[in-house]
């Protein structure tokens, strides 16, 4: 079949609502510029039930582009919800750690990673809180051995999202369901610069300008960042040894790829003791199916001393309360107000996409990657260096068209960064 043919699902199963040119095109991105699958390397492909239309089309890219064995994990919102539905807090309270320890195997053996996204992000906004809290909390301490592959950057990995019928309807909740995912199809044509006579050589362009972005923050090798809007006035120490990254980066393994479609940050680690005042989000946060808005924040030395949220306040105490890590920030991102995903004007409900609209921060796990020489560094010796440790690593987004930034260093005067929620010419 030629590769740029019309795909008849065979097995008619149903997914007819999206076009097949789009999803070969996303697919084929997916592939090449997110993932860069090396001939004969086998990849890890998680995608929900929902999302199968654009996971048959990547296999099939996939194995075009010479992959070796594409290995799909499927999972399914009803069944999700019959497990925080029906089950005990003895199940809820369990992980699939086989499975886990599977794909940690598969990625020390130089699988890639890919995962789409694409259920309802508010799908568990019914449940209870502390339930959900539960459950997470077990996935991620089983999911250690398979996410250190990841936080440590030492496979090629990518996360792309899929237009779902209940994702479009939470996000256009005022629209036929026809119209609702046609409008987030086209959010994620432009996003992903699909619209774009050739979008591998839009990336590598767009790549391009987040790597001189990055170049010029590790040259000014700042100590802190400081980020002024109303509501906020919040200065982030940055990690000792640290360093910005965006865009599309080399792992370990060699394989330079993009972590996140779409993305337009620049990010690196801040150091975990060294962050002083208070912020206010600008967008609301959707997380473990619940929306948390208006969550303002005081930090002392490091730590999140006070913590409120005008909606999603039990969800946000179960978060901060993961673990001792979990208070503190493992990220600090860089997005002007202009960026693709800022202006169609949208809430994504969806990090991979909300944090692509806004500068953010993220309590939490740092990223090894964001360190000199972070591939030879332990774990003590990234904590010594600042470096936060936990289970979690949520982003939520604080940057707006009101938003200044500057990098400090010793004594030197503040240097503009952002003005207006824009990057300042450099």
């Amino acid at each position: 079949m030629p590769h740029d043919a019309p795909y008849s699902d065979p097995l008619g199963s149903g997914f007819s609502e999206l076009d097949p040119a789009f999803l070969n095109s996303l697919a084929e991105l997916a592939i090449r510029t997110g993932l860069n699958l090396q001939p004969g390397q086998d990849m890890v492909l998680t995608t929900p039930l929902a999302a199968l239309p654009l996971a048959r089309a990547i296999a099939r890219a996939a194995y075009r582009a010479g992959g070796g064995l594409v290995t799909p994990l499927i999972t399914d919102s009803a069944l999700t919800l019959a497990r925080f539905e029906h089950a005990s807090e003895t199940s809820l309270g369990r992980a699939p750690g086989w499975l886990y320890d599977g794909m940690a195997e598969a990625f020390a053996s130089g699988a890639a990673r890919l995962a789409l996204v694409g259920e309802d992000p508010m799908l568990l906004a019914g449940q209870d809180a502390g339930r959900v809290g539960l459950a997470n909390k077990a996935n991620a301490e089983a999911y250690r051995p398979a996410l250190a592959a990841i936080s440590g950057f030492h496979i090629n990995w990518s996360i792309i999202s899929c237009p779902t019928a209940d994702w479009a309807a939470r996000i256009f909740p005022d629209l036929a369901a026809e119209d609702a995912l046609a409008r987030l199809t086209e959010a994620i044509r432009l996003t992903a610069r699909l619209d774009q006579p050739d979008p591998v050589a839009a990336w590598k362009a767009h790549n391009s300008d987040l790597a001189r972005r990055c170049a010029m923050l590790n040259t000014a090798r700042f100590d802190a960042l400081h980020f002024r809007a109303p509501g906020t006035d919040l200065t982030v120490g940055l990690a000792e040894g640290h360093r910005w990254q965006g865009g599309a980066s080399t792992a370990r393994n060699g394989v330079s790829c993009n972590p996140n479609i779409p993305t337009e940050e620049v990010f690196t680690t801040p150091h975990a003791a060294r962050v002083e005042g208070h912020v206010r989000a600008t967008k609301p946060l959707s997380h473990q199916g619940s929306l948390l808005e208006a969550i303002e924040m005081r930090f002392e030395q490091g730590r999140a001393v006070s913590a409120r949220a005008s909606r999603g306040q039990d969800v946000l105490r179960e978060m901060l309360g993961t673990d001792d890590g979990a208070a503190r920030l493992g990220e600090v991102a860089l997005v002007p107000h202009s960026s693709p995903v800022s202006q169609t004007g949208h809430l994504y409900f969806n990090t991979l996409f909300d944090e692509n609209a806004a500068s953010h921060i993220a309590m939490g796990q740092c990223y090894a990657s964001c360190f000199e020489k972070g591939d030879s560094l332990s774990a003590p010796e990234i904590a010594a260096r600042g470096g936060n440790a936990s289970l979690i690593h949520v982003d939520w987004m604080i940057g707006s068209d009101q938003m200044d930034v500057d990098g400090l260093k010793g004594a030197a005067p503040p240097v503009p960064l952002m003005r207006q929620g824009e990057w300042v010419s450099r």
